[in-house]
């Protein structure tokens, strides 16, 4: 029978829900002119990749499209039906979108290993896409993590028709994944799975009980980091690969720009980045190295947007974020930005209004974007807090003081014992903690594991903004352990609000590349030079706590101490660590903030 179909389907409750299909269908067809689709659509449309792979696209255009138009292209891990939204949004907006597999991931043939490959196949990309009679030789790329990475790994191979890259939370290798400051984490298993196979994988990466129980059923039996991919039920032969490669080296390097590719970079560029975003060291990265080796006119066209954004938001803003709240001007429509620019760089339209100067960042507390000539300019003093003690900065209540005041000659110690058979701090962390930006949780659960300071309460208000930058000298009689520095404004109530944070492994305090063990009993200096960004209007009333502890967490790869190979050490290999932070004229260990004064 034509027309109609009557469809019964099998329910959990019974056979129920009768589904008129040739009524939908007919309805659908029978829709005014003025809801027509605004789009058409090209499905497994395949672009031959130099060695022969087919890369599969599905290409997006506006409805009708009769002259030929730039094309922008997300080019993914996570297979593109999952940015079927934003290729809409662009095809309805005047250009030709492209969503691509990458290269052994969704409907596109060869095998992924990431980071590997995208460079050459996002160059044969762009160069396909520029001789289709719907392009006008113009492309451009759009996306964040990895996809904003592999705009950059696109970019160092020079295509001829790139003409814009818009990166956002860019992943760099060998800074921030798949090792943070050479830190691993069990979180690399749970994006490889994400990234196993040619499915979407979608349910099982969002799970988060299941990767939570398994990173603490890691950290609880004391087992070796190495085998978490078989603790999760996923054998690994990148994550094993991985590890075999603990420090940035050539096979990172291989993956990134290079000092000569950056001077040679001409195409205007807009890097997006978040106070709270994952891969804030990533991007930063990116952008410092272009600022660093890029001639004066490519680095005049290098625009910079930092928001009070985690990671998602660097693509879709959100008020709060970790139970802080932001003022409704942080919630950027970056889609519209994103078409002013390409407009801009494609299309020979305005500059966006947004970008009033090369830097643009949003200052939390008097919640609005602020600008800047460049990175370095958002600062215009320094203020020095020293690290001081009073007998005992074991924990919040009794805790050390950072003032103005540098040490005296005599010396005076605080210090810490971290026992990383002791498993207090990983029990007591939540399996997903959605106040981790207000939580105080972590500092109240150092069970002795590192030490705590305070500010006095800020006289007037103070507008911080950029990197701090941490110096301490420290001895400890173990050959390596892992640090983490924290700092947090607390509140006039009592509430706490984090800022930024810094790691580093003890044997790579000199060099992230090469290691070298520290010597029992020596008073060395450590610099933590690694924290996060941040811009915050702290209030007349608060005060700056400084917490630095040794790192005992699920969520993060076990450093047993011993000055081995990490990822194969065991609760075996446990060698408790006793640090001593020393205070006097001749080791005096401070906390360097980035102010900014009207």
């Amino acid at each position: 029978m034509l027309g109609l179909t009557l469809r019964v389907v099998c329910t959990a409750a019974g056979w129920a829900l009768p589904i008129l299909l040739g009524t939908a269908m007919a309805s659908a067809q029978q829709k005014p002119a003025a809801e027509e689709p605004t789009i058409d659509m090209q499905w497994a449309v395949k672009i031959p990749a130099r060695d022969g792979v087919k890369l599969n696209a599905t290409v997006f255009m506006p409805h009708g499209q009769k002259e030929p138009l730039p094309v922008i292209f997300t080019f993914t891990p996570y297979i593109g039906d999952s940015y079927t939204d934003r290729a809409v949004y662009f095809a309805k907006h005047g250009y030709v979108y492209a969503l691509v597999d990458v290269r052994g991931r969704g409907n596109s043939g060869g095998e992924f290993e990431p980071f590997v490959n995208e460079g050459k196949d996002g160059y044969d990309v762009v160069e396909w896409f520029a001789k289709q009679s719907y392009c006008n030789g113009k492309v451009t790329m759009w996306g964040g993590s990895y996809a904003g990475f592999d705009q950059w790994t696109v970019l160092k191979e020079f295509p001829p028709h790139l003409v814009t890259i818009v990166p956002a939370a860019a992943a760099h290798p060998g800074v921030d994944f798949p090792f943070q400051y050479n830190i691993f984490g069990p979180y690399d298993m749970q994006w490889l799975t994400f990234t196993s196979g040619v499915t979407g994988n979608a349910n099982l990466f969002g799970n988060g009980a299941f990767w939570s129980s398994k990173s603490r059923e890691m950290y609880m039996a004391h087992s070796a980091f190495q085998d978490f991919d078989k603790l999760v039920g996923n054998s690994s032969t990148v994550f094993q690969k991985w590890l075999k490669h603990p420090t940035p080296d050539a096979y990172y390097d291989a993956m990134v720009p290079n000092p000569d590719q950056y001077k040679r970079m001409s195409l205007p560029i807009l890097t997006v980045t978040g106070h709270y975003d994952g891969d804030q060291p990533g991007a930063f990265t990116f952008y410092k190295r272009h600022m660093q080796y890029g001639t004066a006119e490519a680095k005049a066209n290098h625009y910079l947007i930092i928001g009070p954004w985690d990671h998602a938001g660097t693509r879709t803003p959100k008020a709060e974020v970790g139970g802080l709240k932001f003022g409704q001007a942080s919630v950027l429509d970056l889609n519209k930005l994103h078409t002013e620019w390409y407009d801009w760089t494609m299309k020979d339209g305005p500059k966006p209004e947004f970008l009033k100067k090369r830097v643009s960042y949003y200052l939390v507390g008097a919640e609005e974007w602020k600008y800047a000539d460049s990175l370095e300019s958002i600062s215009n003093a320094a203020k020095t807090l020293y690290l001081g003690s009073n007998a005992d900065a074991s924990d919040v209540f009794r805790s050390g003081v950072l003032t103005e005041r540098k040490p005296g000659a005599s010396a005076v110690i605080d210090s810490w014992t971290y026992d990383p058979l002791d498993t207090r701090p990983g029990s007591a962390e939540p399996e997903d903690d959605g106040n981790s930006l207000t939580s105080q949780r972590a500092v109240l659960n150092l069970f002795g594991g590192g030490v705590v300071y305070h500010a006095e309460p800020f006289a007037e208000v103070v507008e911080i903004a950029g990197f701090p930058k941490l110096t301490v000298w420290l001895k400890m009689d173990v050959p390596d352990t892992d640090l983490e520095a924290d700092l947090y404004e607390i509140l006039p109530d009592g509430g706490s609000v984090a800022l930024a944070s810094a790691s580093m492994r003890a044997r790579y305090r000199e060099s992230l590349r090469e290691a070298k063990a520290v010597v029992a009993g020596k008073i060395e200096k450590y610099v933590f030079d690694n924290f996060t960004f941040f811009a915050r209007r702290v209030e007349k009333g608060s005060r700056l706590r400084l917490v630095l502890r040794s790192i005992n967490s699920a969520g993060a790869e076990k450093n047993y101490n011993s000055g081995g190979v990490v990822a194969s050490e065991t609760g075996k290999d446990a060698k408790t660590a006793h640090v001593t932070l020393i205070h006097d004229a001749e080791h005096a260990s401070a906390l360097e903030l980035p102010v900014a004064k009207p």
